[in-house]
Formats: structure tokens, sequence, C-alpha cells
């Protein structure tokens, strides 16, 4: 069994125990399932790490033990050497520790209590925080979250038993396409629609890379890149971003309202090695209390490369009149409140302002958009189209086939933004038509094949037109179609023309009148029908 088959085979084995207590598909299993997943890979990390400061642990079969009997100056050696994105550990931290731990009485507690320990002891950079500033640590209690007192130790128990016979030393070695993977299928039961809410939209990875691929290239020579996503979630698009400039050459900054999407974000950071963003990944309302700021602390910052998969229509009344006194900020505008529906406010709206708010006069963003957007004729929607239209500042927009994202059966659209407006044409892409079908439970889902990721690739980057698929057009081409983004608008009318001569359109047309008059000999035969079947009703 290969170390991708180990890992999902621990994710299984994990959520099978949740369920067996009782946690099953319970609104904290993500909580249990994130922070044991994690505390395993930091635990292997450390071993690791520290085995190759100090070779004789690694020759050792329990380095923990001699890790233990280590002076404490010597153990403090070891730590001071080792990689700031790499935790400190406590003997007493580790799982051996704990394993040995396991028949007391109280071993919930000793369980908590260690992951709590381990929180703090890293909370000057294993922590995220929020718009308030206070700090979210990296662990929090697990075994709180079982009603009944009395199956709190046998649940964590059960728990450390399922880590000790896994080690993901064989996984360090593996590039961000393997966590991408593990990272997807560990949080697949956690990722819904959360009905509309904020950041429960995860975005597919084949998406991701599209727009990854596209705004920073394939063999960009980067530096210094700053990345940011104000509706982050889970982090999926920041992750590509991130890979396609390369981990060590970007720093990582994100916002999001979600709780969930917090702790499953500063998961997948330390998964693919941006440790050092931790800081910079903020929980609060970007709309109401953007936390990224300027040098001035007062206007925006802005970055190199924006993302956005944001919520597309919620219920944001309660803070809109604060959205609507920063015409500024939100200079197309904010959407009204419905007077029935108010979860229909389209908030997406407001997310596309903010993306190009933060945007360097250089700066490339990507931003998903339902694509009902693109051919807005009124509102706030029609606004923005004519603005990044006449300021020249979209440069592309793929609209992405029905049933492509897990949480939504919205159609979508990915919407190209260069705030430097270098491009002369905008280059429009229907890939709706494209994908296979595959079951995701009772759902029908679509997924790009990696021969189509590639001619839609290709395909913008080369503004190149193809039949009933793409189209570049000019600026003032699309404002003479009333500023629409939509590729089949822009497709050529063919009609195709056959020769014939005399005899042979005589012959056709005979042929048409001997049809028709089939048809119509038919429907007068069934139309009897009916009524003779009419009068023995009638009758009877």
């Amino acid at each position: 069994m290969n170390i991708k088959e180990q890992t999902i085979l621990l994710i299984d084995e994990l959520k099978s125990t949740c369920q067996t207590y009782g946690m099953g598909n319970d609104g904290n299993e993500y909580k249990i399932i994130t922070q044991v997943f994690l505390y395993k890979y930091i635990n292997d990390k450390f071993a690791f790490e520290v085995k190759k400061i100090n070779p004789a642990l690694a020759e050792e079969e329990k380095w923990e033990i001699v890790y233990a009997n280590m002076s404490e100056d010597d153990r403090l050696d070891i730590l001071d050497e080792l990689s700031p994105d790499v935790p400190r550990l406590n003997p007493e931290h580790l799982i051996s520790s704990l394993w040995n731990q396991q028949q007391k009485g109280d071993f919930d507690l000793i369980f908590d209590s260690t992951m709590i320990d381990i929180a703090d002891k890293n909370i000057d950079i294993f922590a995220t925080q929020t718009t308030q500033d206070t700090r979210i640590p990296l662990f929090e209690p697990s075994t709180v979250f079982i009603t009944d007192t009395a199956e709190r130790a046998p649940f964590a128990r059960a728990l450390v038993d399922k880590l000790v016979n896994f080690s993901f030393e064989g996984a360090f070695a593996q590039n961000y396409d393997f966590f991408a993977a593990i990272f997807e299928y560990l949080i697949k039961d956690y990722n819904t629609a959360g009905g509309g809410k904020y950041a429960e939209y995860y975005t597919p990875h084949a998406i991701a890379t599209i727009m990854a691929r596209l705004l920073v290239g394939d063999n960009a020579d980067l530096h210094n890149i700053e990345c940011y996503d104000p509706s982050a979630g889970t982090g999926t698009l920041l992750m590509a971003l991130a890979h396609q400039v390369h981990e060590d050459r970007c720093t990582i900054f994100a916002q999001d309202i979600s709780q969930r999407s917090n702790k499953m974000l500063k998961l997948n950071l330390i998964l693919n090695g941006l440790v050092s963003s931790l800081d910079h990944a903020i929980q609060g309302d970007t709309l109401v209390s953007p936390y990224h700021k300027a040098n001035d602390g007062q206007s925006l910052r802005q970055f190199d490369f924006v993302v956005s998969n944001p919520p597309f229509k919620m219920d944001f009344s309660d803070t809109r009149e604060k959205l609507a006194a920063m015409p500024a900020r939100f200079w197309a505008g904010v959407p009204k409140v419905p007077a029935k529906k108010k979860d229909s406010m389209a908030i997406y709206t407001c997310f596309i302002q903010h993306v190009i708010n933060s945007l360097k006069n250089t700066g490339r963003g990507a931003i998903v958009v339902p694509t009902g957007f693109i051919t807005s004729k009124s509102g706030v929607e029609n606004k923005i189209l004519k603005y990044i239209v006449d300021e020249k500042i979209v440069y592309g927009c793929i609209s992405m086939p029905s049933n492509v994202f897990a949480t939504t059966g919205t159609n979508v659209s990915v919407l190209f933004f260069d705030k430097s407006k270098q491009s002369e044409k905008v280059i429009l892409i229907d890939s709706s038509k494209m994908g296979e079908e595959y079951q995701d439970g009772n759902n029908k889902k679509r997924r790009l094949r990696p021969n189509e990721i590639e001619q839609i690739v290709s395909t913008f980057r080369n503004k190149e037109a193809i039949d009933n698929f793409s189209v570049a057009v000019t600026y003032d081409e699309i404002i003479g179609k009333k500023y629409s983004l939509s590729a089949g608008q822009y497709f050529d009318v063919k009609i195709e023309y056959i020769e014939l001569t005399q005899d042979e359109f005589n012959a056709q047309m005979e042929d048409y009148s001997t049809k028709l008059q089939s048809l119509f000999a038919e429907g007068n035969r069934l139309q009897n029908e009916i009524m003779e079947q009419s009068k023995k009703v009638k009758y009877e």
C-alpha cells in the first residue's frame, strides 16, 4: 500500500471512529477530524526533522525514549536548530507518550491537555487571528464534543489507536498535487453549501489550477509575491496560486468569516509548507472589516495576485447600510434588500469590487461568478460590467460546465482582471459542453479532464478563436454587444449551402410534400380514433 492509500485509510478510520462514538455527520466532526489529522502530521514532521538534526536519534528504534532521556539543554539545542515552520514538541507531546498513558482513567483530559499545551507553546507561529486580533490557537479540546462523559476516554483511546500504526514520514517528499488530493479527500464530507453561508464553497482542484496557471503562467520567475483571497474558504485557490508562483517565493494573505473554513485553511497552509503565512490568515467579515490594510492603516492593501470564489447570494441586510456608506470601496453600489427574499442579495457583486480594489496597478486577479452576471442588463451587476470593460480591466472570461462545483448547481464563469490594462482583446471561452459526468452521492456532477484543461489554458493564452468554443474580441465589440462577456453571442452563425439541379430540387420538394400529406393523414386518423373513444365513454 503506497503512502497516498495509507493516508486515505487513516482518514477513513478517523471518520469511522467518530461515527462509532455518535459524531458521524455531527456539526463538530470536522473539528475532530482535521485536528487529529493535523496532530499526527506535525508529530511525524517533528520526528522527521529532529532525526536529520541529530542522526543518533534516527538510528534508535525507540527514538522517543532517547529524546525524553536527553538533558533539557540538549533538547533545547535541537529545538533551536529546527526551522520555524516545524512545531516545537516536548517528550510528553508525542503520540508515543499518549500511547503509554492510555490505561489512565482520565485519558480524555490527558489527550485534550496535550493538544492545548502544544498549541500554547507554538502560538507565536502556529496561530491565526480574527479581525479583533484575537489569537486562534492551533488546537482546542476534542473529547468535549462527546455528550456522554463516560465515553470520552474510550473515544480518545480509539483515536490514538488509529495514529500509532501509520507514519507521514514517507509523505514529506511529496509535492503539491499529493497534498491537494489528500486535503480534498479529507474535507469532502464537510464542504457543503451550508445554506449559502460565507466560504462554504469549495473550488474544484481543476478550476483552481486553471485560474492559477492563467494568472501566473507556467514558468514565471517571480520573487516576493503577495497573493490574497478575501473569501478564502478552505484555501484551495490560494494553494494553487502559491504552488504556481512557488511556495517559497510568495506570502499568502487570506480572510474569511467562517470559523470552519479557518480551521481547514490552517491545516491546508501547514500541509503545503506555508506556515509563515498563518499569521495572515484572518477570521472575520472581509466586506465590513477588511483586515489587510496599506501602511497608512486606512486604505486597502494591494496585492500582486487576487483570487476569489465568493458566496453568490445571501442575506447581508444587517450590514448592508455599513457597506453602502463606503462609496469609495463599493463604487458600483451595493444590492438593495429585497422585500421578500432577503437571502437572494447578490453579495458576490461586492466581492468583485473588493477584488479589483485589492489589486496593485500591475496586479492580476480572477473571481468565480454566476454566469448570469456576464450578460447583466441592469443594477449593480451592469454597472460593474460597464466599468471593467470601459476601464479595460477584464481580459478574459471562461464559462464553465454546469454542475462542476460540488456545492452549487448554479452555472458559473470565471472573470480575469489585469489592472495594468495591457490587453487589446478579451478572450471569451465557452467550455460549458466540456467535462465528464460522475456520481457524487445522489448528485450528478461534471469534471474537466486533463486534456480539456490544457485546451482551455492554451486557447486562453493564445487568444485563439475556435468555432463554437472561443473568440477574441475588442473592447469596442463588447460595448457593441451591450457589454456582454458571453462567448456564444459572438460566434458566427453558419448556414450550409447545397447546390442542386432543377430536377434534384423538384424531387426533394415532392418528397417533402409526400411526407407532409402522410403526417396530416396520420393526424386525422388519430383524431378520429379519439373522437370515437369519447363517444363510447359518453354512452357507457
